[in-house]
């Protein structure tokens, strides 16, 4: 059976300005983007039950909605889409460059920065971005190629993060990370098969600029991101069983980075 044609692009819209625009749904998403100064906004669909519950918002977001009813959403989602009533199209976000965003600056905080190599399901980005904005993190980087991009369902995970965590997606993550290290950045590779494990690292780095690197689930880092880590460690587990989910693992790693003094 073949797909109706309006929703073979997912949670996509036209290409403008050189880039794809966004379709972000869900009420909290939405809310988010649209108090967002930053976030270009396009075209804005609501029924008039999404209306009222963003109506605090609205007057200021400096977008005119478009009503319809919740049967004949306008908005070109996957049907599958828990989309609450609300669709916001935007261009995506930027954030600027690696040195801009993760390099001086920043808060009294330790430098705390979080690679992604080919991570690809957005739900588990999403969690990630919520993660990295809860701890302070100063960007969550990924590749352009390979790695989950802007969509409604990263928005919808992230749960407003997306509007305030940077997130970052560069050609060339090893390129990224040498970046760093000549930053004065210690890079940590997670790795399940690492002899050591994270916390005694961290005892000996305080303060200092610390970048966590992850791999996807199953293949884990590449073998060339691997040897540009200045070390790889695991998470201490119990019993037999050592697995995390990868959003769990970043969460986890980087609350034990944020506690290091």
């Amino acid at each position: 059976m073949k797909k109706p044609k309006w929703v073979v692009k997912k949670e996509q819209g036209e290409k403008r300005e050189g880039k794809e625009t966004v379709w972000l749904f869900g009420i909290h998403a939405v809310r988010d983007a649209l108090s967002n100064p930053a976030r270009k906004k396009l075209r804005l669909v609501l029924t008039k039950n999404a209306a009222d519950r963003l109506a605090d918002v609205l007057p200021t977001a400096g977008i005119e909605p478009e009503m319809c009813e919740p049967r004949r959403f306008a908005a070109p989602l996957d049907p599958n889409s828990v989309h609450q009533g609300a669709a916001l199209e935007v261009m995506p976000l930027d954030w600027g460059n690696v040195s801009e965003v993760c390099i001086g600056g920043g808060d009294e905080r330790p430098a705390r920065v979080m690679l992604l190599d080919r991570v690809t399901d957005p739900h588990n980005v999403g969690a990630i971005l919520r993660s990295a904005e809860v701890f302070g993190a100063r960007a969550v980087i990924g590749t352009k190629h390979h790695s989950a991009p802007e969509t409604g369902a990263l928005a919808k995970t992230a749960s407003g993060a997306l509007e305030r965590q940077p997130y970052l997606r560069v050609v060339n993550l090893g390129r990224a990370i040498e970046e760093l290290k000549k930053a004065g950045y210690f890079v940590i590779g997670l790795d399940g098969e690492a002899e050591s494990v994270i916390e005694t690292h961290l005892d000996e780095l305080g303060t200092r600029p610390i970048a966590l690197v992850l791999g996807a689930e199953g293949p884990g880092l590449r073998e060339k991101t691997k040897e540009l880590c200045d070390v790889l460690a695991k998470i201490e587990y119990a019993g037999e069983f050592g697995s995390l989910n990868v959003s769990n693992a970043a969460a986890v790693s980087l609350y034990a980075a944020t506690r290091a003094k």
